[in-house]
């Protein structure tokens, strides 16, 4: 009885830590004060925003860099899980290897990484190189779950198909795509949140000359805490609730 009480406040209370703060955050967001008092509900800030040329365009960097770097990851991830899945070639082992150390390395050191890279190749930072990074960081998360959607698919049915005459096009075509397009799906939704998301990364590899929402939130936040800025991370936060219940959705009907 004891364990179990203090199992279910153990989690209460972690629980508390994260979603109290957000709670705060949230109602602030519509407050006509900071955080110390709460007067009137308002909607003003989000007017604000909305007249905000400068997060606008900081808005729009950042929807463009997290679409195209999932389409393009999302591609590439497809080919590569398609590759460890179909085919048995030297080096497999160490490339699923490098995929989860990617995904586990901090962030600091994958910054780093890419712009010394960068550097070393002679590419400006900005555009490119901001889009060159995400793409990277993206990448294993779209492999992994691709690639473990295809190990689940029945061997024979491929068989078969090839036994019958099938091409590997017509396999890939009429098989193996329809049977993966809610991981395929979900990967793109995951890459966007991922890259919408990021500070650290696109912090080192961007320039002065092309700014996303994320370090343009991270600049004003040095200034000090505003209602503007609990009004921004809240549609941030709205925004990145619907990718993951559209991911979990997608995941559910599949199964």
């Amino acid at each position: 009885m004891i364990i179990l009480f203090l199992r279910n406040s153990f989690l209460i209370g972690i629980y508390v830590c994260i979603y109290i703060p957000i709670i705060i955050l949230i109602v602030h967001s519509f407050s006509t004060s900071n955080f110390s008092n709460h007067s009137q509900w308002t909607t003003e800030w989000y007017s604000i925003l909305l007249n905000d040329d400068s997060l606008l365009k900081a808005t729009g960097n950042s929807l463009t860099i997290a679409i195209i770097s999932a389409t393009f990851t999302t591609f590439m991830g497809l080919l590569s899980a398609l590759a460890l899945f179909r085919y048995n070639f030297k080096g497999k082992i160490f490339i699923n290897s490098m995929l989860f150390i990617v995904m586990i390395s901090p962030d600091i050191v994958i910054a780093i990484s890419l712009l010394l890279n960068f550097m070393l190749l002679g590419i400006s930072l900005g555009f490119w190189s901001l889009l060159l990074s995400h793409i990277t960081f993206c990448l294993p998360f779209v492999v992994i779950t691709i690639y473990a959607k295809l190990k689940d698919l029945d061997i024979t049915i491929l068989e078969a198909a090839q036994d019958l005459g099938a091409s590997e096009l017509m396999i890939l075509w009429q098989i193996i795509l329809p049977l993966t397009l809610s991981p395929i799906i979900s990967s793109w939704l995951l890459s966007i949140a991922i890259s919408i998301d990021d500070v650290v990364i696109s912090y080192f590899v961007t320039g002065p000359t092309y700014e996303i929402l994320p370090l343009k939130i991270y600049s004003m936040i040095k200034i000090g805490m505003s209602p503007e800025i609990n009004a921004l991370t809240t549609i941030l936060l709205f925004i990145s609730l619907i990718l993951g219940l559209l991911i979990l959705w997608i995941f559910k009907k599949n199964n």
